[in-house]
């Protein structure tokens, strides 16, 4: 494409960094007409007969084609999650089908498959690096999950049940969005609000002068609810928000105004599950369980179940004690006879403070924005031998900082956005996302790799920073450790670098690894500096958070499994044509596993985005799955700090990097754990950490 097309249209411009500043809506479809054109023009080429299957001929010419592709789009996709307005949804709703389109016609294309087994088959392939190798079976694997070997008469419906699911996903999320952005409460009377903290009242107080409004706004976004359930003495106000939140994008929404019914998503996800059922039978499969599992490390449905099963086996007896304690706290101190589910926030934050003598609301004095990036960023840069930095760039909000990664030799190894608050326009949740890969060119070059790392914190409120909870904090750790897996990889193929190709229930480890750093008093004590004092925080309040780290981790590690199995029964042994319906499996499966009754109005399952619009259908177990992986790697910090004196062991970070971060997805998985620790991993390290060790 010529420099006039890169000038007229910033989406066709790839020579550095997204121009956000300059996209608008009515840039996609024309971007996508010459993306698209290319990539089919470099399919045809591929195809043809005459061409030889070499890795130049075919993998470098498809790849050079859709990669700009894919990053445009990426884009697109990455504004709707964060700075969604009417006109981008329009745009992005109308190209979903033809992007749906292309990419499912690629993986069913028997021809372009037929070229990728003749690769694999030729004297070159025993030449490739072993990344190459990984690559080149992982794109054969894709082709058979994406239909290719299908009887010509079934592609057509195989690809219409790509789109209906793709159109599904985005419906199922805008759906969220859209309820959780229409629900609003204004509170005018002041005695309604004893108990809750100054920063959460000051917000609340600015978003309803924003609207002109007299007093106290609160949302259904986290940080403006969740304090309402954890401090408000208020019981009913509590159950006001609280059953806000659990009835969102279901038939019991709030009634808030025209519309609200076209965001139920109880038909959605019944529409998903059926298309899922039909995939994984055309391809041979029993259910999509199966599909889902193909490129996982877990073998089969009841291998996951069985995991599934047995380590609820060993969290109940916590959890049953976690349960049994809050009530009889609620009922001698709070007075709460029947302990509502409104009730469990709050009287959980009351019996914590009793018990560990702080709260959450304190110790977030202790976290302003600047200290604790400066602490992550140390952390980073001890470990890993690398350097963070400011960088330039333009961004799609005033908010959204921009930072580089280089060596101790000012070599630029990747850069990252970073968006940390909530807003509206904005989906909910934390998350990481690639804006480009890793990728070593013809030329010798390398195309550095760009990550969005994207967060719905509490915004500064007057002329404080922001204030994090320790539990944002650990969120934070959490995603950067998805940053630097995709950061820090040193493979060149694009297709296995980073994450990319990693398997769904490994890609958690690095993250979860990250968090274990936030219960390290060497950590924070240089992350921490109180806002109003400037002092570090005190050890002993430290030693009570330790206390106080497991705290009703038996209630909550169920609660993650009971989400696992919903997920992994949804789409295994459940029939989205039967009677039951997809709430009536949540309660069964909670009745079975949780201590915790499930409230009879909850429509958790309709805002459950992870598996009806995140890619984790029958892979939520692998958060699990991955934590087991994550704590034994920790485990190692934990040994040479035993022999150093210090978590923080540039030797082990180094190895970690090594083994774990920089090959990415160029080997399996379990190779790289077992390269790291030296032997397989065991269980004991999660039951150690989480509290659960006899």
């Amino acid at each position: 494409m010529d420099q006039a097309d890169k000038n007229a249209n910033p989406l066709l411009d790839f020579s550095d960094l997204p121009r956000f500043a300059e996209i608008r809506p009515e840039h996609i479809g024309p971007a996508l007409d010459v993306l698209l054109e290319a990539a089919q023009r470099a399919v045809a080429l591929v195809e043809d007969p005459a061409r030889p299957a070499t890795w130049a001929d075919t993998v470098d010419t498809l790849e050079q084609a859709t990669e700009p592709l894919g990053r445009a789009w990426g884009v697109v996709g990455h504004l709707s999650s964060v700075a969604d307005t009417p006109a981008l949804r329009q745009a992005h709703a109308e190209n979903l089908p033809r992007m749906t389109e292309f990419w499912s016609s690629l993986g069913q294309n028997l021809a372009l498959y037929e070229k990728y087994k003749a690769l694999a088959a030729s004297p070159e392939y025993a030449a490739l690096s072993p990344a190459r190798k990984q690559l080149l079976d992982n794109e054969l694997r894709g082709f058979r999950l994406g239909g290719a070997e299908l009887p010509e008469d079934q592609k057509p419906r195989f690809a219409e049940i790509q789109e209906q699911q793709a159109q599904l996903g985005k419906a199922f999320s805008d759906h969220v969005l859209d309820a959780t952005n229409a629900y609003s409460l204004v509170i005018e009377d002041p005695a309604r609000l004893a108990g809750l903290p100054p920063d959460t009242l000051e917000a609340a107080r600015e978003a309803a002068a924003k609207d002109g409004k007299e007093g106290w706004k609160f949302t259904l976004h986290f940080p403006s609810y969740f304090p309402v359930l954890q401090y408000a003495d208020d019981r009913a106000l509590r159950q006001t928000l609280y059953e806000a939140n659990v009835t969102r994008a279901s038939e019991l929404s709030p009634q808030y105004g025209t519309g609200q019914a076209d965001w139920d998503n109880t038909a959605n996800m019944r529409e998903q599950l059926a298309l899922r059922r039909e995939e994984a039978r055309m391809l041979g499969y029993g259910s999509y369980g199966e599909v889902s599992l193909v490129p996982k490390m877990a073998d089969s449905p009841a291998e996951v179940l069985r995991f599934l099963d047995e380590l609820a086996a060993k969290a109940r007896p916590y959890a049953e004690r976690d349960w049994a304690e809050l009530r009889e706290f609620a009922a001698k101190e709070l007075g709460l006879a029947e302990l509502a589910p409104w009730d469990v926030a709050y009287a959980s934050e009351k019996l914590r403070q009793q018990r560990y003598a702080f709260s959450e609301h304190e110790v977030k004095q202790y976290f302003p924005e600047p200290k604790v990036l400066e602490g992550l960023f140390g952390v980073v840069q001890k470990l890993f031998s690398v350097r963070i930095a400011p960088d330039e760039a333009q961004t799609w909000h005033k908010d959204v900082r921009f930072y580089r990664v280089t060596s101790p030799d000012g070599t630029l190894l990747a850069q990252f956005y970073l968006d940390l608050y909530a807003r509206e326009g904005k989906r909910g949740g934390a998350w990481m996302d690639d804006a480009r890969g890793r990728r070593e060119r013809g030329d010798g070059s390398v195309q550095t790799p760009v990550a969005y790392l994207t967060c719905n914190f509490s915004a500064p409120v007057g002329d404080k920073p922001a204030l994090f909870t320790h539990d944002e904090v650990i969120t934070l750790f959490h995603e950067f450790g998805h940053g630097l897996h995709h950061m820090l990889t040193q493979v060149g193929e694009l297709g296995v670098s980073g994450i990319n190709g990693v398997e769904w229930d490994a890609v958690e480890l690095p993250s979860q690894f990250m968090e274990n750093f936030c219960w390290e008093y060497e950590v924070l004590a240089d992350m921490t500096r109180h806002v109003d004092t400037g002092e570090p925080l005190p050890r002993a309040l430290f030693e009570r958070m330790l206390a106080a780290k497991n705290f009703q981790n038996g209630m909550m590690t169920l609660r993650q499994i009971v989400f696992s199995a919903f997920d992994m029964h949804l789409h295994t042994d459940f029939d989205p044509d039967g009677d039951k319906s997809v709430l009536e499996l949540s309660r069964e499966i909670n009745d079975r596993i949780h201590v915790v009754p499930q409230y009879p109005l909850s429509r958790w399952p309709n805002t459950f985005s992870h598996i009806f619009a995140g890619g984790y259908a029958a892979g939520y177990y692998s958060y699990k799955w991955a934590e087991v992986l994550s704590a034994d790697v920790y485990a190692a910090f934990e040994e040479a700090a035993q022999l150093t004196g210090s978590v923080l062991d540039s030797e082990t970070g180094a190895r970690y990097h090594r083994e774990i971060l920089s090959v990415g997805g160029s080997r399996p998985a379990m190779e790289s754990f077992t390269a790291f620790r030296g032997r397989p991993p065991q269980i004991d390290a999660l039951l150690r950490h989480g509290g659960m060790a006899a």
